[in-house]
């Protein structure tokens, strides 16, 4: 039996010449971050933390630290996603947070966006979307140039991470 490696081998891994892999996380990660930006810091007419951490929590009843973990997921996940940074935890975030969006509020609306028809709301087109580009990130790591290839040489040569200074 072959030795598959430690856990976080296999969480860091990935295939450094998949350029597929690598679109697919850039382009997941810059979409998905001015919605994460609407919601933490009020960028792009979004609400910001306190507005929209009010709004989940009680206008659509979610649970504070679920609400919390959205609007982290969305903006820092987004962030690491575009950086392959913790690429497979960034993806299930994003992932985790489409499919909520769509059970707690789009799937009634029908599949459709909805932006020139009569029925109020939007589906869930965009959602499926996004998980579609999610999951194989999930699967398969972030692809080429992404950080956690940095990390994974780092760890498996035994060299020392970066320290940050203390100035």
């Amino acid at each position: 039996m072959r030795n598959e490696g430690t856990a976080l081998d296999r969480f860091l891994s990935t295939d450094r010449n998949n350029l597929s892999l690598l679109i697919q996380r850039v382009v997941l990660g810059v979409v998905m971050f001015p919605h994460g930006a609407q919601k933490l810091l009020g960028w792009f007419g979004g609400f910001g933390f306190g507005g929209t951490m009010g709004f989940f929590t009680e206008s659509m009843g979610i649970p504070s630290p679920i609400a919390f973990l959205v609007i982290i997921g969305e903006s820092f996940g987004a962030l690491a996603l575009i950086l392959g940074l913790g690429t497979r935890l960034a993806a299930f975030g994003i992932a985790a947070v489409m499919l909520g969006a769509v059970f707690m509020g789009h799937l009634e609306h029908g599949f459709f966006m909805n932006w020139f028809g009569a029925q109020k709301g939007e589906g869930y087109e965009y959602h499926l979307l996004a998980l579609a580009l999610a999951v194989p990130l999930m699967l398969r790591g972030g692809g080429m140039f992404a950080a956690d290839l940095f990390l994974a040489e780092r760890l498996q040569s035994g060299a020392p991470l970066p320290q940050a200074s203390r100035s």
